[in-house]
């Protein structure tokens, strides 16, 4: 009598993936974060438009979706034997 094997939705490489990808959606939403000053009438035009908020963490956080897309999607090689 043959053993089926349980198989999970995903493959070991799709978790890595998937890990990594909301690793950098993690550190693009910890770059955005910020810019709150002391006082409520000061106005730091400088720090809340930083080109690190304005164009880095966005290009993080789609990077991130982009590899999360992509890990969910990938198939497993088939192994040969």
């Amino acid at each position: 009598m043959e053993t089926k094997k349980s198989n999970f939705g995903f493959h070991p490489e799709n978790y890595k993936l998937l890990i990594i990808g909301l690793i950098i959606n993690i550190i693009g939403f910890l770059l955005m974060i910020g810019g709150a000053a002391k006082d409520p009438n000061e106005f730091n035009k400088s720090e809340i438009f930083s080109s690190v908020r304005i164009t880095l963490a966005p290009l993080f956080i789609v990077a991130g979706y982009v590899v999360i897309f992509f890990a969910i999607m990938r198939k497993p090689k088939a192994k040969k034997d």
